[in-house]
């Protein structure tokens, strides 16, 4: 394995461990350096306990075959529990906008994730998303939660750019299926994203909600 002069005096194990923690999201060099020496230090049981819950994760998480929630189990506990209308569904772009409405507790329906929005510039078209599986959903009851009928879809993409787009495409496709479709309120300010929007925020726009023209 290649690497600097200094990288050379560690053990090839730790050099191993560097250049892999180097490689998550938001992680440099110096802080993939201090992560993997926190890992040496610590006792050995604590340090098999972060590599347990990785191996759980890649073993057990997937998605949920309604909704494309993060799931240990299938349908999701959203799509299965029989308190919720699953007659309205929340389209949100990620699994983390999901939770942050959750935590509102003003939602009582189910969602869709998008597993992200369109983006011209960085190649992600509708054909990206999962915008064909909500669609069969909208069309075909027995592919929703509990096998209702889907009166009403929400968008809840973020409002930037991106999401405006995305919204739009969604909304003319579901037009198409003769399915109701709303939007949450814009008391969301423009350019901000959903997962990091108070709660009061969040619950004022799920309340005023409103139609597309």
């Amino acid at each position: 394995m290649s690497g600097t002069n200094a990288d050379s005096s560690y053990p090839e194990s730790v050099q191993e461990l560097i250049a892999e923690l180097a490689r998550l999201p938001g992680i440099g060099r110096r802080t993939a350096e201090r992560l993997a020496f926190w890992v040496l230090k610590a006792e050995r049981s604590e340090a098999l306990r972060l590599a347990d819950a990785i191996t759980r994760v890649k073993d057990r998480v997937r998605h949920c075959s309604v909704c494309w929630n993060l799931t240990d189990e299938d349908p999701c506990r959203v799509c299965a529990d029989p308190r919720r209308d699953a007659s309205l569904v929340l389209v949100v772009e990620q699994p983390r906008d999901l939770v942050s409405l959750e935590q509102t507790g003003m939602f009582r329906g189910v969602y869709h994730i998008l597993m992200g929005r369109i983006d011209p510039l960085d190649g992600v078209g509708p054909e990206s998303l999962t915008l064909d599986d909500l669609i069969r959903r909208v069309k075909d009851p027995r592919r929703n939660s509990r096998g209702e009928r889907v009166a009403e879809v929400i968008l809840g993409m973020n409002p930037d750019l991106e999401g405006d787009t995305t919204g739009l495409v969604v909304a003319e496709r579901l037009r198409e299926a003769g399915v109701r479709v709303t939007r949450l309120a814009r008391g969301l300010p423009s350019g901000s994203q959903i997962e990091f929007a108070s709660r009061a925020v969040l619950a004022d726009a799920i309340a005023g909600r409103r139609d597309l023209e």
